[in-house]
C-alpha cells in the first residue's frame, strides 16, 4: 500500500513539473499579467483604500516589488532595497512595495520597521498577476512598459543592479 501511494505521489509530481515547464517554453503566449494587468488598470490601492493606477506614475521608472510580512527573503532584501531607493532617487524612480495582505498587517509592519517605502496593496490575486513566488519585482520604464521581471531576493544596492536600473530606457 505504501509503495502504491509513493508511486502515485511521484507520478503526480512528475506530471505537475512537466506541465509547468511546458508553459514556460512557449514565449509566443502572452502572459496573464499582460492580458489582465495592463499598466492602465487600477489593481492597487494605498493603505487608506484609495485606488492607485500605475499609469499615475507614467513618466517615472517604477520598481514594483511584491512582498509579504511572512516572507523571509522579502524581509532580507529590504535594507538593500532601501539603499537602492536612495541611490536612484535622482534617476526618476519610484519604488512601490506591494502586498496582498490586509491593510492592518501591512500598517503594523510599517509601524514596527524603519523602512521609508511607499507601501500599497494589490486588489488582485497574485496569481492573476502571474506571480507565483515572493519576492517578485516588476520594473517599468518611463513610458509605462514592463521591461524586466525579477523573481527572488536581490542585493538591490549592488553595482550590477544599480547599473542595470540606471540603464532602463
Amino acid at each position: 500500500m505504501k509503495k502504491t501511494v509513493c508511486f502515485l505521489i511521484i507520478i503526480t509530481l512528475f506530471i505537475s513539473c512537466k506541465q509547468v515547464s511546458k508553459q514556460k517554453e512557449n514565449p509566443e503566449t502572452p502572459s496573464a499579467a499582460s492580458i489582465e494587468a495592463p499598466i492602465t488598470t487600477s489593481l492597487y490601492e494605498d493603505l487608506e483604500g484609495n485606488p492607485i493606477s500605475l499609469s499615475d506614475y507614467k513618466g517615472k521608472k517604477i520598481l514594483l516589488n511584491f512582498w509579504a510580512t511572512w516572507c523571509k527573503p522579502c524581509l532580507a532584501e529590504m535594507p538593500s532595497l532601501l539603499k537602492s531607493q536612495t541611490i536612484l532617487e535622482k534617476e526618476n524612480f519610484v519604488f512601490l512595495l506591494v502586498s496582498d495582505q490586509l491593510v492592518k498587517k501591512i500598517s503594523n509592519f510599517k509601524e514596527k520597521n524603519d523602512y521609508n517605502f511607499n507601501y500599497i496593496r494589490t486588489t488582485a490575486a497574485l496569481s492573476q498577476l502571474n506571480i507565483y513566488a515572493l519576492p517578485t519585482t516588476f520594473i517599468y520604464n518611463e513610458q509605462g512598459e514592463k521591461v524586466d521581471e525579477i523573481t527572488g531576493a536581490v542585493e538591490w544596492d549592488s553595482d550590477p543592479i544599480i547599473t542595470k536600473l540606471k540603464s532602463i530606457q
